[in-house]
């Protein structure tokens, strides 16, 4: 699974109003914390959660999108299904434990 890189803000709106499940890494070049957690949630969500898809927000290069979201602290993954925000962990984020709180949401939205 790769994930996308999010310019800027209208591009945002429109991946929550055409995707049903996004998870949005927000983070930057300078935070090795989020370097190591990055492949750990895009593997998570390939072998757990194919049908959820991952975008990338840099918070340096687009401060609008993290302004706008109100993400202060890197690393940030917020979670949305059906265009709305479910949850969201900040800096110290455990897999398994956002693997749980993936599931019963994911769940509910694609095994019908």
């Amino acid at each position: 699974m790769s994930y996308a890189a999010i310019s800027d803000i209208s591009e945002f709106q429109n991946i929550l109003n055409k995707e049903n499940a996004v998870l949005v890494y927000f983070s930057h070049e300078q935070c090795n914390v989020c370097k190591v957690l990055k492949p750990k949630v895009t593997e998570l969500l390939e072998n757990h959660f194919p049908k959820m898809k991952m975008f990338y927000a840099d918070t340096v290069l687009t401060p609008e999108i993290s302004g706008q979201n109100k993400v202060f602290a890197v690393p940030t993954v917020v979670c949305y299904f059906g265009g709305r925000e479910m949850f969201r962990k900040s800096r110290n984020i455990g897999i398994n434990e956002l693997g749980e709180q993936i599931q019963r949401p994911y769940n509910m939205l694609f095994q019908n």
